[in-house]
C-alpha cells in the first residue's frame, strides 16, 4: 500500500525500508540503490557516531564511496541528536535527493525516527531543566531505572509503552516535557504528513531465523575487531555512561574492558539485549501495518522489491500526468 500525505507534489517520490536488526536491510537497499540512481538516508540511530562502526553494523566505507548515504557519522559519540534534530535533518536531505533527480531510500529499523518522518511527528520543544534533571537522575540512582519508568507509565502510558526503561535519559526528557509544561509529550506531540508519496517495504525473516543470523553477525564482528573499537572510544575519552553507548553491546564490552566481566557474559548478555530489541522493533513496525509491504530478507529480495518499486514509480507518473 502507497503512505502519502493529503497533497504529494508532483513527482516527489520516497521509499522506506524498514525491518529488526539483521534482516537484510543494508545488503538489499544497496542493490537497489544501485540499479535506480537512489541516494541512501539512514533510519538508524546509532548510525550517526563516528568511530561506532563495527558494533552497529555501519556500511562499509567502500559501499558509501560508490551509494551516496546521508545521516552517517555526522556526530562525536559524546553529543546527543535529538528526534527533532534527525527529522530536520532527514527531511532536508530528502528534498535536496528529490530536486536532484534521484531516488531516496530511507533506510533503517529506529522506529521513532521512521515515524517522525513518514507521519510528519512535530516532537515537543520544550526547555529544559538542569534542576529537575538531577532530582530524576538522584531518584533513578536511589530507586532504580524501573522505578522511573513506573512513574512515566503513570504520568504518561503512551510514551512509556515507546521508550524502553532502560534509556533513562530519553524518559527522564519525557518526565520532564510534563514538568515544564503541565502537558505530556504525547499530548504535544503534532503531526504534518511529508508532501511526497511514499512507498514503505519491510523486510523481515521468521524469529529463529533472524535469531541465527544476529548471534553468527555478533561472532563476526567480535572477530572483526569490536572489542579494539571500544577500547578506542575509551582512550579517547568517551564515557561508557553516554547515551551512545547504549547501542547494543558498547556498555558490556567496556565492562570486559574493565575486567567486570569476562567474555562468555558479554555474549550471553548481547545475545539477550538483540533479542529485546527485535521484539520492541515489532512494536514500531507490524506486520499487520497496512503501510508496508512485508517479504522475507532471502537471496532475491533485492530483485523483487525492484520490481515493486519500479511499478509504484510508474504509477505515480500515471498519476501525475493525469493531473490537470
Amino acid at each position: 500500500m502507497m503512505a502519502t500525505s493529503q497533497a504529494p507534489q508532483r513527482g516527489r517520490t520516497l521509499v522506506v525500508i524498514v525491518g529488526p536488526t539483521a534482516a537484510g536491510k543494508t545488503s538489499i537497499s544497496l542493490e537497489i540503490a544501485g540499479s535506480l540512481e537512489a541516494e541512501i538516508v539512514s533510519m538508524d540511530s546509532r548510525l550517526l557516531y563516528r568511530g561506532m562502526d563495527i558494533g552497529t553494523a555501519k556500511p562499509s566505507y567502500e559501499d558509501r564511496r560508490r551509494i551516496p548515504h546521508h545521516l552517517i557519522d555526522v556526530t562525536d559519540p559524546d553529543e546527543t541528536w535529538s528526534l527533532a534534530q534527525y527529522r530536520q535533518a532527514a527531511e532536508q536531505i530528502i528534498e535536496g535527493i528529490q530536486a536532484r533527480g534521484k531516488l531516496p531510500l530511507l533506510v533503517g529499523g529506529t522506529g521513532q525516527y521512521y515515524r517522525a518522518v513518514v507521519e510528519g511527528w512535530r516532537p515537543p520543544t520544550a526547555s529544559r531543566s538542569d534542576v529537575f534533571r538531577a532530582r530524576m537522575a538522584e531518584f533513578t540512582a536511589d530507586h532504580g531505572h524501573q522505578a522511573l519508568h513506573h512513574e512515566l507509565e503513570r504520568i504518561d502510558p503512551t510514551s512509556a509503552a515507546r521508550i524502553d526503561s532502560r534509556n533513562v535519559r530519553r524518559v527522564i526528557r519525557a518526565l520532564e516535557i510534563f514538568h515544564l509544561t503541565g502537558q505530556t509529550a504525547t499530548e504535544q506531540r503534532r503531526k504534518r504528513p511529508p508532501e511526497y508519496a511514499i512507498l514503505v517495504l519491510g523486510v523481515t525473516l521468521p524469529r529463529p531465523e533472524l535469531y541465527e543470523r544476529i548471534d553468527a553477525r555478533l561472532e563476526s564482528m567480535l572477530e572483526n575487531g569490536w572489542i579494539e573499537e571500544v577500547r578506542d572510544l575509551l582512550r579517547k575519552g568517551y564515557s561508557p555512561e553516554l547515551p551512545s553507548f547504549s547501542a547494543i553491546g558498547y556498555r558490556d564490552i567496556a565492562r570486559y574492558l574493565e575486567g567486570k566481566q569476562n567474555l562468555d557474559q558479554v555474549r550471553a548478555s548481547i545475545r539477550q539485549a538483540s533479542r529485546k530489541f527485535v521484539r520492541r522493533q515489532a512494536n514500531w513496525f507490524k506486520p499487520d501495518d497496512e503501510d508496508i509491504e512485508w517479504l522475507q530478507g532471502r537471496p532475491g529480495a533485492a530483485g523483487l522489491m525492484h520490481e515493486r518499486i519500479k511499478i509504484w514509480l510508474q504509477e505515480i507518473r500515471e498519476r501525475d500526468r493525469s493531473k490537470p
